[in-house]
């Protein structure tokens, strides 16, 4: 072998075991360098729909399932992370791009059970019904108004979090209607979005309805939503990042005014556990999780 081909032998050698370190495979039609340094990464295994740029770092065990519910055309609706042991949902996730955006289809209001998750691990009509609390969507029914059967699969009760009347319908109905605002084709080109109700922590967690019986409901203490755009600006890439944090409660004295519940990914992170948007570049999520530009956003 000569010195040049021995030297070009080291180099692929060197490139064959640094590329499991640093590869970033996705499902999804976002354009990535394979080389690009990921640290904290899903792992492209057992859910290829994981390295999708909406989903959060998954959590590690058996005690929890992810949930991809696809429309007939195989395109991905949104994803869903089940505890199996607190029959609840840690996070749904999705995304709109103009694909997905626009139309208006008819509600038709007819909630059913996932029948993808194991019966004894499921929620129904039957945990909610005299809970006190409504059957909150968590990717609302708004969100998916393209067409009839991406709308009838937000209806699911693995989509669902137990919630006030007066906050559901209320500030938290406010800040759904502020992030469909910005799927628009001039502010975006994909939105992701990920949101949910706390359950991990007991500290988190305001009680349990119907607590020690069969039909016991875990109602969260809290509800976030973590949002990333990615649009043709030539700041960090195109992409920008904002968190928002509402203590689950019935009054609050200006429903409209979100500006108090904003706060960066990196603080969202640390109020929840969950790694949002781990799936990007760790140079521009480092970037675009540390702060949030409110006036980009329509924030003062």
């Amino acid at each position: 072998m000569t010195r040049h081909s021995f030297q070009w032998a080291i180099a692929l050698t060197l490139i064959c075991i640094a590329a499991p370190l640093f590869w970033s495979c996705s499902s999804d039609d976002d354009e990535r360098d394979p080389l690009t340094i990921n640290t904290n990464a899903n792992k492209n295994g057992k859910y290829p729909e994981a390295s999708r740029l909406e989903m959060p770092r998954l959590a590690e065990g058996v005690a929890n399932m992810l949930l991809v519910k696809r429309l007939t055309s195989g395109e991905v609706n949104y994803c869903i992370e089940w505890s199996l042991a607190k029959k609840a949902q840690r996070w749904t996730a999705f995304r709109w791009d103009a694909s997905n955006s626009g139309g208006y289809v008819k509600r038709e209001d007819n909630f059913v059970e996932d029948y993808d998750i194991p019966e004894v691990y499921r929620t129904t009509s039957s945990h909610y019904s005299g809970s006190g609390y409504t059957r909150g969507h968590i990717i609302a029914s708004a969100d998916r108004w393209n067409s009839l059967e991406a709308n009838r699969q937000t209806f699911l009760y693995s989509n669902m979090q137990p919630q006030l009347y007066s906050f559901n319908g209320g500030i938290w109905a406010n800040l759904e209607m502020k992030v469909r605002s910005w799927n628009t084709a001039d502010f975006r080109d994909t939105l992701y979005v990920c949101k949910g109700g706390t359950i991990d922590r007991d500290d988190q967690i305001l009680e349990y309805a119907r607590k020690g019986t069969a039909l016991q409901l875990l109602v969260p203490k809290y509800f976030f939503m973590a949002v990333l755009c990615k649009n043709n600006s030539s700041v960090n890439n195109g992409y920008k990042a904002i968190g928002f944090w509402m203590e689950h409660r019935s009054f609050y004295e200006d429903e409209k005014n979100l500006s108090p519940y904003i706060v960066s990914i990196d603080e969202l992170e640390r109020l929840t556990g969950i790694d949002f948007f781990c799936n990007l570049p760790d140079q521009i999520e480092n970037q675009v999780e540390s702060q949030v530009v409110r006036n980009a956003w329509g924030f003062q």
